[in-house]
C-alpha cells in the first residue's frame, strides 16, 4: 500500500525579501518559518529545504542500515546519523554527506561498512538524490 506525505508552504513577498512557513501536512508534526536569507546565509531559528531535506536523507538511511544490519542477525543498538546537504546560490544542492556513528555488537569493521555502503546506495532518499554527489563516513562506536 502507497503512502502519500504531505507538506505545505505558504511564502509572502519576493525572494529577497520574503518568507514562509513550512507545515508537516500528513504529520501534524511541526511547521518552520523559511526564508532566502536563512537558505543562502543561514538565520537562527529558522529552517530551510536543505536542512530539511537532510532530516530525511538521516531519517531514511537511518532505516535502511538498520534494516540491513537486523536482517542479517547485527541488530544495531544504535545509529547516529548526520546527513549535511550542501546549497550554493546560483548552483543548488551540491551534495550530501553522511556522518554515521553506530553500535552493532558482533560485527566486523569490515562488514559493517559493506552494510553502510548498501543503505547508502538503497535508501528511498538516496535514490531520489541521484543527481548528487552523496558521500559517505560510517564508523563502530
Amino acid at each position: 500500500m502507497a503512502l502519500t506525505s504531505e507538506a505545505t508552504t505558504l511564502w509572502l513577498g519576493d525572494l529577497p525579501s520574503g518568507s514562509g512557513t513550512t507545515s508537516l501536512d500528513s504529520s501534524d508534526a511541526a511547521e518552520f518559518p523559511v526564508s532566502w536569507q536563512a537558505r543562502s546565509e543561514g538565520v537562527a531559528g529558522m529552517t530551510n529545504p536543505e536542512e530539511l531535506l537532510g532530516a530525511a536523507h538521516s531519517a531514511c538511511y537511518s532505516m535502511a542500515l538498520s534494516n540491513g544490519l537486523g536482517r542479517a542477525g547485527h541488530a544495531p543498538e544504535s545509529l547516529q546519523v548526520t546527513a549535511a546537504v550542501t546549497f550554493q546560490p546560483g548552483e543548488g544542492i551540491t551534495g550530501s554527506h553522511l556522518l554515521v556513528s553506530a553500535k552493532v555488537p558482533g560485527i566486523s569493521e569490515e562488514e559493517f561498512q559493506a552494510f553502510a555502503q548498501d543503505a547508502k546506495a538503497n535508501c528511498p532518499i538516496s535514490k531520489a538524490l541521484a543527481g548528487i554527489p552523496i558521500t559517505l563516513e560510517a564508523s563502530l562506536a
